[in-house]
């Protein structure tokens, strides 16, 4: 065991902050990680010394895929990762791997986009409005591409795009924003784990790293990546991004921190002191107006994280975002990291994803209110998170207004006008929120062989 004492070493005292007093029950630990801008909490808390000044010695381990990843997670080979925000709760309520997997800390919100091919993107470019400079206007509705997708299948072709993961964020927008353009992104069943059932558009998984050279094969005609995956298809000349999930939903979640229920409970401390050096990464990618994103960008474009190039990162990482060469844009919350609470773990954050498992078939058995909620709670761990926070603000390194001390867990709904199916979304009425969508399944409808029935 590991004492953390006021201050480190004698050698780095004048250097370092003065920390509160925590048992560290473990100290050494492995992180994994997949190589996406959204990791960059992580990289900061190592390259900056804000494990260290915890009395935490760190290993990042970039993953192969998110099954690798939530595998090591599982078996213990990592002590915890950048996941997706799905995976704790599908493992939880034993979608896919069963196990009991929490969250302290997320990590960001923003940051995804959908991009398609070239050849797509002519195909839709008749359909979509045009501002007074002859750019396309976005947000960019999938009703532009519903005709193409027409045409494929008027053709015999199915019309084929990537996700990285069938519970991931990505698979979620993406099947979003098709719906809210009316095109149907298929049906999960116990029975069939594709996705594909009834589907207009055949959706598939692809690892982000390869998302663009699977777009350049002609494998897929689209997919939707986080960063700095949608930005590569632009300086490679082979894709054209057409919306960002900002522009689907502005400031909706994206990854979170992920341990074991068994992890946070037999060390605690540890637990604490990692959200402690989490939120101070996540502090300074965000502070003065985005000022150290430049030097962000610099790490992330390191080989043992992101490994793509600088001006490629940069594209998205501060604060700017381009559509096709040449058409770049001010989005100064592409990729948010600690504005607007977004490393608060909301349980309404969770009961999202929840609503999008039940929608498209993976929760196959209509579930009441209350069984949302308690999922939420038993996979998102605000009561940490406040904690840590707590500590950083009897030290001095944060601010006590910058957190939601009397929150319930649950955000204000999201108004119609920030979704760009103009629905609203309110966290505590996950039933009447599924119903107010024209595709998916509500009530007590549930999948049986390929029909809907109830």
């Amino acid at each position: 065991m590991k004492k953390l004492l006021l201050g480190l070493a004698a050698t780095t005292a004048l250097v370092s902050p003065v920390l509160a007093e925590l048992e560290l029950e473990k100290d050494e630990l492995t992180f994994g990680f997949i190589k996406l801008t959204d990791m960059a909490p992580l990289a900061v808390a190592y390259e900056n010394g804000y494990f260290l000044d915890e009395g935490l010695f760190v290993t990042l381990e970039a993953q192969a895929n998110w099954k690798v990843l939530l595998d090591g997670v599982i078996d213990g080979q990592l002590d915890g990762a950048h996941m997706l925000a799905g995976q704790p709760l599908a493992a939880t309520i034993g979608y896919g791997t069963e196990a009991h997997i929490v969250t302290p800390f997320s990590m960001d919100l923003n940051g995804n986009g959908i991009t398609v091919s070239n050849e797509i993107w002519e195909e839709m470019k008749p359909n979509i409005p045009v501002m007074e400079d002859g750019r396309p206007q976005h947000p960019i509705s999938a009703e532009a591409l519903a005709p193409v997708v027409e045409k494929y299948k008027s053709e015999g072709k199915p019309f084929n795009m990537g996700m990285v993961f069938p519970v991931s964020t990505h698979n979620y927008e993406l099947r979003y924003w098709l719906a809210a353009g009316g095109l149907h992104p298929g049906f999960y069943s116990p029975d069939n784990v594709t996705g594909q059932i009834g589907a207009d558009v055949f959706l598939s998984v692809t690892p982000p790293p390869q998302m663009p050279a699977t777009l350049e094969a002609g494998t897929i005609y689209g997919y939707c990546v986080g960063e700095p995956w949608n930005q590569q298809a632009v300086f490679k000349g082979i894709g054209v991004p057409v919306i960002t999930d900002y522009e689907l939903w502005k400031n909706n979640p994206e990854k979170v921190f992920g341990i074991t229920a068994e992890f946070a409970e037999e060390y605690p401390n540890t637990t604490l002191a990692v959200t402690k050096a989490l939120i101070r990464a996540a502090q300074w990618l965000d502070e003065n107006d985005n000022a150290n994103r430049p030097e962000a960008v610099e790490i992330l474009s390191r080989a043992e994280y992101v490994g793509a190039d600088y001006d490629v990162i940069a594209n998205s990482m501060t604060g700017t975002f381009e559509y096709e060469k040449g058409d770049k844009r001010e989005v100064p919350d592409f990729n948010v990291f600690f504005r607007y609470n977004a490393t608060y773990p909301f349980y309404s954050d969770a009961v999202w994803y929840l609503t999008q498992m039940r929608r498209w078939g993976q929760i196959a058995d209509a579930k009441p209110d209350s069984w949302y909620d308690e999922v939420a709670k038993s996979v998102y761990k605000p009561e940490i998170y406040l904690d840590a926070a707590r500590l950083l603000v009897e030290e001095g390194l944060a601010d006590e207004a910058d957190f939601p001390w009397d929150s319930d867990g649950y955000k204000a709904p999201t108004p119609a006008e920030d979704i760009i199916d103009g629905i609203a979304y309110d966290g505590r009425t996950p039933n009447a929120y599924l119903e107010s969508m024209s595709i998916g399944l509500k009530g007590e409808q549930k999948i049986v062989g390929s029909d809907v029935q109830g």
